[in-house]
């Protein structure tokens, strides 16, 4: 009974987030008269399409669409990959001042947007930079992989130090061991960083807005 209590309970919750999306695309189906008639709520009488078609093309919505998938995506390989390579010096490499190092870019991660806009925007204005997606990159993967640094760096620190002994035993030097061994083995967390990545990038407004 309990079961079915807790089941039923998160079958209305996820009815109840679904329920915004679904009027959403019911009224993206409506004509102006019927949303003017019946309003937001009233199932659409005859379905159409030419609103979304002309919306698509009134903004240029393709165009959009793909430019936050080429940045997202770029955002979330290259935040990986810098990531990788910084936790691999911090949390394996066991680099001098770890510590310091680690709180740095855990401080980095609270700072607002709001502090650094000018100072990146000034920065993006004097390196020719600024109306490019390559400054929204680049500015986005240093932010995401200071988080990224900071999540694999505990990781790796727990790292099985048997593997990395056995790998220097086999004559693999420290990139063929960060290559073949480390990256392999730390794959599920890679995977969940580039999600990360890539949707807290798409779910940016502020700074694109005035670096673009």
């Amino acid at each position: 009974m309990k079961r079915h209590a807790v089941l039923w309970s998160l079958i209305v919750l996820v009815a109840v987030m679904l329920a915004p999306f679904v009027i959403v695309a019911l009224n993206a189906l409506k004509t102006p008269a019927q949303y003017a008639s019946g309003g937001p709520l009233a199932l659409p009488t005859d379905i159409t399409f030419q609103g979304i078609i002309d919306f698509w093309n009134r903004v240029g919505f393709g165009q959009k669409l793909f430019n936050s998938v080429v940045i997202s995506g770029s955002v979330a390989v290259l935040a990986v990959v810098v990531s990788v390579l910084n936790a691999y010096a911090l949390g394996i490499g066991r680099v001098r001042g770890r510590l310091w190092i680690l709180i740095a870019f855990l401080v980095a991660n609270t700072l607002p947007q709001e502090a650094m806009v000018y100072p990146l925007y000034f920065l993006a204005k004097e390196t020719g930079l600024y109306d490019t997606q390559l400054s929204v990159i680049i500015i986005f993967t240093i932010i995401q992989a200071a988080f990224g640094t900071y999540l694999l760096s505990s990781t790796y620190a727990g790292f099985p130090q048997e593997l990395l002994e056995a790998a220097r035993i086999d004559g693999a030097n420290k990139w063929q061991t960060l290559v073949r061994i480390v990256v392999p083995i730390s794959r599920p967390t890679l995977g969940v960083l580039f999600v990360f990545s890539f949707i807290w990038t798409w779910n940016e407004f502020f700074l694109p807005l005035v670096l673009l």
